[in-house]
């Protein structure tokens, strides 16, 4: 099977131990694709759902093997925790096996732009709809998504591609939409402070790829809902993925 190469790829957000994760098309992404960079910006597992449930089926065991290989073949990993994987901050500067960990960090792309990475969790205190959003609203939000598993496994059986309920509903919500807005505004307000050229980030679950205030915000999605990616060409052009229907985003003013 020929792979598509990338000079950089990020993700984040699979929820492994989530039964809701969809492992199967991540898997299939991590089979498909080959970069010199991987970046893995937060809640790859998530241990928050697996303290109260402990689910672990042997599909999300295969993904984090996948990205262990690819660490192991050559792959710069590097790891970027999130908050529903905040243990492993504590090895900041560190590493596990072949994959270093990071609290941030800066990525240089091939045509010279300078990329603050991050997973974003850190400006849900500077928005005041936040707790509502991840605390009141998590059991409504997982109550959902496992609704939307459900309803693939119906679509699947009658030949019908992937499509995201949780999504569709998130953009209906004016509530959910000042958060998206202001979690934004934040990211790009740091991203002037530290000096770079854009912000990548993930977090929310709402991929997205643009110049906001004269910067690059880039958000690569999430495994629960767009299954989506972020990655970067040979030639430093960054360009969204959505794996659900295995298609690349046309590329976005920032890109241009």
């Amino acid at each position: 099977m020929s792979k598509q190469y990338f000079r950089t790829i990020w993700i984040s957000d699979t929820h492994l131990g989530n039964k809701n994760t969809q492992a199967g098309l991540l898997a299939d992404f991590l089979d498909s694709t080959e970069s010199e960079k991987l970046f893995l910006l937060g809640d790859i597992v998530d241990l928050w759902k697996m303290s109260q449930k402990g689910h672990w089926p042997q599909a999300h065991q295969e993904v984090l093997k996948k990205i262990f290989d690819k660490a192991r073949s050559g792959t710069e990993v590097i790891y970027i925790p999130g908050n529903h994987d905040p243990f492993f901050r504590e090895f900041n500067g560190l590493g596990i096996g072949h994959i270093s960990i990071h609290e941030e960090y800066i990525h240089h792309t091939a045509n010279g732009q300078k990329l603050l990475l991050l997973h974003g969790d850190r400006f849900d205190e500077e928005i005041t709809c936040a707790r509502w959003l991840f605390h009141f609203a998590d059991f409504l939000y997982e109550s959902i998504i496992t609704v939307n598993r459900h309803l693939n496994r119906i679509r699947a059986r009658l030949n019908k591609p992937y499509w995201s309920l949780s999504g569709a509903l998130k953009i209906r919500s004016k509530k959910v939409r000042s958060y998206i807005t202001e979690f934004e505004k934040k990211v790009i307000a740091y991203g002037k402070e530290q000096g770079v050229d854009g912000v990548v980030c993930g977090h929310i679950h709402q991929p997205k790829l643009d110049r906001i205030n004269g910067l690059i915000y880039a958000n690569d999605g999430d495994w629960l809902e767009s299954c989506s990616a972020l990655v970067e060409t040979t030639d430093g052009k960054l360009q969204l993925m959505d794996w659900s229907i295995n298609t690349v985003h046309q590329p976005q003013p920032a890109t241009a």
